[in-house]
């Protein structure tokens, strides 16, 4: 079987090629390497397992040429950084709704490729009423980003019934882990590296998430792929508790062995990080669970985790 890996070169992708190969598939990654790097790859390019495409899914044309052949798209090319959406939303509309329309009129055309798994994300909620929410929730995205992953499902359901297509739709939660260069433990990281005696927090520090380490992502992305039913199926993929952001940059002062760090809060709106940005969100992985999957590293433990692996990265 040959899997495509769109956004293959990217933090989340990567670990999935990585798994892939391990599970003995041939894997072509495509991506622009606008956020994604050859780097994560370096294990892979000089063999025979993985194929490297670098091209735009923005062309139609690279889009049909991405799925040559293949039996299985793995989407997970797009623009990660959530705030661009609030000064440039073209950019989310362009990455993430354009390229995922192009993908999906290539498998329509190519007609052997029947199934894609899609990295959606926890923003398709927006702002919850309460906490933890289910996959049954409804959709309101309160950002650019958010709303382009929810028009992603809703295309990708709607080729689901025309064409029968299979999909699996995987709405993260906050994943963390090595190779990541973007969110908040990256941003504190980079932040305490420049200046260790003071720490910006973006928002009053009091917002919610779920944190995941990406060997879970990975784990429950193919637990749903190879276990999840046909036609059009959606799982939230989190761990089952949730931390604030005060917590968070404890944890990354901690790691880095820092003392009397102070923080500097820029508070926007209702006390968010930015216009967009949500003031609590974590999910309710029932539904994965059903299947047989379980998170082994709660929140604390998958930041911590992936700060020290951060670090060692960097060093």
């Amino acid at each position: 079987m040959k899997i495509v890996v769109t956004g293959g070169a990217g933090f989340i992708g990567s670990h999935i090629v990585d798994r892939l190969v391990s599970e003995g598939y041939r894997v072509r990654v495509v991506d622009n390497l606008s956020s994604g790097s050859v780097g994560n790859l370096r294990r892979h390019v000089d063999s025979n397992t993985v194929e490297l495409v670098i091209g735009d899914l923005k062309d139609p044309y690279t889009a049909l040429r991405s799925v040559e052949g293949a039996d299985v798209v793995f989407h997970f090319a797009a623009n990660p950084e959530v705030r661009v959406s609030s000064v440039d939303p073209g950019v989310h509309f362009n990455e993430n709704v354009v390229a995922t329309f192009n993908l999906l009129e290539a498998m329509r055309r190519r007609r052997g490729v029947r199934e894609i798994v899609f990295a959606s994300s926890s923003s398709v909620y927006g702002e919850p009423d309460s906490i933890p929410v289910g996959e049954d929730a409804p959709l309101r995205p309160v950002s650019v980003y958010g709303a382009s992953k929810a028009s992603c499902e809703n295309l990708i359901h709607a080729y689901t019934r025309l064409y029968g297509l299979r999909a699996v739709v995987l709405r993260y939660a906050n994943i963390v882990g090595p190779r990541m260069r973007h969110g908040v433990v990256w941003d504190f990281i980079v932040k305490l590296r420049g200046n260790p005696v003071e720490l910006e927090v973006l928002g009053d520090g009091s917002q919610v998430r779920s944190y995941m380490h990406v060997s879970d992502a990975v784990e429950a992305t193919l637990t749903a792929w190879t276990r999840g039913g046909e036609g059009y199926q959606v799982y939230n993929v989190a761990s089952e508790d949730w931390i604030a952001v005060d917590e968070v940059a404890d944890i990354v002062v901690e790691a880095m062995g820092l003392k009397g760090v102070r923080k500097k809060y820029k508070p926007v709106l209702h006390g968010v990080g930015w216009p967009g940005d949500v003031k609590r969100i974590a999910l309710r992985i029932d539904r994965l669970k059903s299947i047989g999957f379980k998170p082994r590293m709660n929140s604390r433990e998958a930041v911590r985790t992936a700060v020290g692996e951060i670090l060692e990265e960097l060093s």
